[in-house]
């Protein structure tokens, strides 16, 4: 039996154990141990700071909301440890993803400079110099709107989605999936499925605009999952990588370095799809 299988069963059985062998879980310790004081102090703001009691402003606003509500409750698992985690792990999630999808974007920039052309001259067009870029703008930018949805469609960063479990018997297309089965949603099929898209195994930008080049919505994008179980952060991260993509291509010209003629497009597998290495010249327009 192979030892990195021991040593997995090992931490499932003893988590505890990670924070004291050596390993490069340290290092992963260590952000933890830096990111959740913040979460923390946000928390533990006086209440005059936070939104009026009947109208909730944020997260933590209504998850403060959901532990005075079940207080009293002895099945409850509303509880600022809990509340503290969830806003942790959404961090993470979304920390991760977008970075990953932003490497990816200046990547196909770079590759593609003809789109990286088209982008600029469109976002020079419909915004002044000194205006402010934000997620509204996204309805008069619609070439750079199908540029991002193609970025995350082309880069796929998460191959399949977060496990899930059948809550009861159920049938789907003709196969019985009975209850307590463990469901792998393979996301990537989908996003490069040529039963949904022109051309799939091509960087289209396309494949998002009609013929008046007007943005189109597609069914089978579905990079952040679907249902009732869709990812939490995809409104943020959709904000995100808008308003980050568009600044950056507005301000800066992305090249090839000197005496390099290509840049390779090809995937690393991990937790999420991570461009290889690169390097690239970043100039003033």
């Amino acid at each position: 039996m192979p030892m990195t299988y021991l040593l997995r069963k090992l931490f499932e059985i003893l988590p505890w154990l990670m924070h004291h062998l050596p390993g490069p879980q340290q290092k992963a310790n260590s952000c933890c141990e830096f990111v959740c004081p913040f979460i923390r102090k946000g928390d533990q703001k006086p209440q005059g700071e936070r939104g009026i009691p009947d109208e909730p402003q944020d997260f933590i606003d209504f998850y403060l909301a959901q532990i005075a509500k079940a207080k009293g409750d002895p099945a409850s698992t509303y509880d600022e440890d809990n509340m503290n985690q969830s806003i942790f792990y959404l961090f993470l999630a979304g920390t991760e993803t977008t970075t990953t999808t932003l490497r990816w974007a200046l990547l196909y920039m770079v590759a593609y400079p003809d789109i990286q052309e088209n982008v600029q001259k469109e976002l020079d067009t419909v915004l002044g110099p000194s205006q402010l870029i934000c997620y509204e703008d996204r309805k008069n930018l619609p070439y750079t709107n199908a540029v991002i949805h193609e970025i995350q469609r082309y880069c796929s960063i998460v191959l399949i989605a977060i496990p899930r479990e059948s809550g009861k018997d159920t049938t789907l297309q003709g196969f019985p999936i009975p209850k307590g089965t463990l469901i792998l949603p393979n996301l990537d099929s989908v996003l490069f499925d040529p039963e949904k898209w022109e051309s799939p195994r091509q960087f289209s930008p396309s494949c998002f605009l009609d013929k008046e080049g007007n943005f189109v919505s597609r069914e089978a994008f579905l990079p952040f999952s679907t249902g009732s179980r869709v990812c939490l952060g995809a409104q943020l991260a959709r904000s995100e990588l808008f308003i980050v993509f568009a600044n950056l291509l507005r301000a800066l010209m992305f090249t090839l370095p000197k005496g390099v003629e290509e840049i390779s497009t090809k995937l690393v597998l991990g937790s999420t799809m991570q461009p290889q290495p690169y390097k690239l010249c970043v100039v003033p327009r």
